[in-house]
């Protein structure tokens, strides 16, 4: 009987057998740091951004990757289906789902903030000390606060507004997903930055952000979870 099914597993084998070194370096620095831009895989292969232009809608074109506008890439639904089966949710992980960490520096100034709350449209904005280190938060309701009523408001440093590192909830990318999703519901945060330990040029240990997980991150896991289960049920 024809199943267009196997078929389609095949072809994406022959694909793979087909790609370059560079598509083949490019989908292995995906799938082990994920989510990336554009910008962090040239940086990797030490080549411009056009150069990889092609191999980049190749690898997504096959299912390879998947890119999200905010997020970057990540490996795509032919290698993550998986993960995507509703009984599979207890093995996902936070870096399977993280975004994009938005960082914005302690000495940056709330007028700042609020330029990158536009041009990025986030929950809240990661802040990070002259290291890299995680230092706080700042939320949108923490400008608002601030802001009105108050002239001098845009020229304050963030550093005076953001809800400081002691307080902060974080997650690591090792973490579950539920684990992550039961710290958003117990803490009653919106956003969990993603943190690793790392060290400084001194040696000494930092809060590295690597991602942020949100509210909205666990309902399009959901969502994702249940578009592929009835997909499957379809076939």
């Amino acid at each position: 009987m024809y199943n267009s099914r196997n078929d389609s597993y095949r072809a994406k084998e022959v694909i793979l057998i087909q790609l370059t070194q560079r598509q083949v370096d490019i989908f292995e620095f995906v799938k082990k740091k994920s989510p990336v831009t554009s910008d962090q895989i040239a940086d990797f292969l030490k080549v411009n951004r056009a150069t990889i232009r092609s191999d980049l809608a190749v690898l997504v074109m096959i299912g390879y990757l998947e890119a999200k506008p905010k997020v970057g890439y990540f490996p795509g639904a032919a290698i993550r289906s998986p993960l995507m089966e509703l009984s599979g949710l207890k093995s996902m992980k936070v870096s399977d789902v993280q975004g994009v960490p938005i960082v914005i520096s302690m000495n940056a100034t709330v007028q700042d903030a609020v330029i990158l709350f536009f041009l990025e449209n986030v929950e809240s904005l990661i802040v990070t000390d002259q290291r890299g280190s995680l230092t706080g938060m700042v939320s949108r309701k923490d400008l608002l606060k601030v802001t009105l009523g108050n002239q001098s408001a845009p020229t304050m440093p963030v550093s005076l507004v953001m809800t400081r590192q002691p307080k902060i909830v974080t997650v690591s990318p090792d973490e579950s997903v539920l684990s992550a999703a039961k710290k958003l519901i117990h803490h009653e945060v919106g956003v969990l930055p993603v943190v690793q330990i790392t060290s400084d040029a001194d040696g000494l240990e930092i809060m590295e952000p690597v991602g942020r997980v949100s509210k909205t991150t666990m309902t399009q896991v959901l969502l994702d979870l249940a578009t592929e289960t009835v997909a499957k049920d379809d076939l």
